[in-house]
């Protein structure tokens, strides 16, 4: 039993899955170029947004014939544009597996009252993805952020569907790898995996999207922030640069210097690295304490950003009480900051691992977790 408080602290103890925390280089001095006291209109403000929406794509690696448009709301307001502009064509099927997919459902059934297919899980586990009809609109997230579950792949979804896929992606892009060619739809903020700053949303369309866009009017009223088309066009100015809304500047200088530092760890491939890295570490934590386990059932699915963890020890009565005060004490210590389990999810904690987290943190905090535990449990 670990009794006394180990030598070692994380240098940055920020381990909240949203906001999350700032790339490591990262300082106020990153935002010296902001084009503050200017419109977004201005030619500064549209070579901005244009860079933000161009090295995303590169990144990414989202196909050339793929838009991508900065929208408001964060990935709330990008998911809704695409469930308010988009269903209703065709029969529609929701996965959840979480409390954001199951939120997703209630907004399609209550607010825009449209009959589905809803093919839920446990938290811990996915649905069964072989029962998907792909004739309808599928609409799922791909990583459950309050889960810690993700999708193994894409290999679920067959090229030739015919309904579109819609998927909330916002705590997996930049950390998992995305099959562009099996996505139609998709959403992400860029405060969670990059650490930029809240309220901006992005939405990525394939050629089918804009498609139905083009060629369906559903048949209930869009809010001006929901319109993508006119006249039967996709607005492309949205995808350009030409935001619906009037976008925050300082929100966008900040994500440029996020967009930056990710290429400067080898983009794609090395953020997934860095956030493996630090799933690695928390693996052989639990594999090395039986009173700790992951809330994700199969290792396939386990999240490398959102790791969400259980205590399994016989001996707590109120799992709830036990694990909010092990996160106060880590709190307290001033060691791991926001990692209590999220309000819906079973009790727990979840530790955010993406690639803005140095694993060296990662490591230092595993010894105090156990010194909190066991602080806890001789009470």
């Amino acid at each position: 039993m670990t009794t006394s408080q180990p030598g070692a602290r994380p240098q940055n103890p920020r381990f909240s899955s949203g906001p999350c925390t700032k790339p490591p280089t990262w300082s106020l001095d990153a935002l010296r170029d902001a084009p503050l006291g200017r419109s977004h209109r201005a030619a500064v403000g549209k070579d901005k947004l244009k860079a933000a929406i161009e090295t995303t794509r590169d990144i990414l690696g989202v196909p050339a014939d793929y838009k991508i448009g900065i929208v408001p709301a964060s990935d709330t307001g990008a998911v809704e544009m695409a469930l308010w502009s988009m269903l209703g064509a065709r029969g529609v099927t929701m996965l959840s597996w979480e409390s954001f997919g199951a939120g997703w459902v209630t907004d399609v059934t209550k607010q825009l009252k449209l009959d589905v297919t809803h093919l839920n899980a446990d938290y811990g586990q996915l649905p069964d993805l072989s029962a998907i009809n792909f004739d309808d609109d599928v609409v799922f997230t791909w990583n459950g952020t309050t889960s810690g579950v993700r999708v193994p792949n894409g290999d679920f979804i067959p090229a030739d569907r015919a309904g579109l896929t819609i998927c909330d992606a916002t705590s997996a892009a930049f950390a998992q790898d995305l099959p562009w060619d099996k996505l139609d739809v998709t959403t992400f903020s860029w405060q969670k995996v990059l650490g930029g700053e809240a309220a901006h949303g992005v939405l990525i369309l394939s050629p089918r999207a804009v498609e139905r866009l083009e060629n369906y009017t559903p048949p209930w009223p869009l809010p001006k922030i929901f319109r993508m088309t006119k006249g039967g066009k996709l607005i492309d100015g949205i995808f350009t640069g030409a935001t619906i809304n009037t976008p925050s500047m300082l929100c966008v200088e900040d994500y440029l210097f996020a967009l930056d530092w990710a290429k400067s760890v080898g983009g794609q491939t090395g953020l997934k690295a860095r956030a493996d890295a630090n799933l690695a570490e928390i693996e052989a934590f639990v594999a090395a304490n039986d009173w700790i386990d992951f809330l994700a059932e199969t290792p396939e699915t386990r999240s490398n950003t959102s790791v969400c963890l259980k205590f399994t020890d016989g001996r707590i009565t109120d799992g709830a009480a036990f694990a909010k005060a092990v996160a106060k004490r880590l709190e307290a210590e001033g060691v791991a900051l926001d990692i209590g389990a999220y309000r819906d999810a079973p009790a727990g904690l979840r530790i955010w691992c993406g690639g803005t987290v140095e694993t060296a943190d990662i490591a230092a905090l595993l010894p105090w977790l156990d010194w909190a535990f066991n602080a806890e449990i001789s009470q």
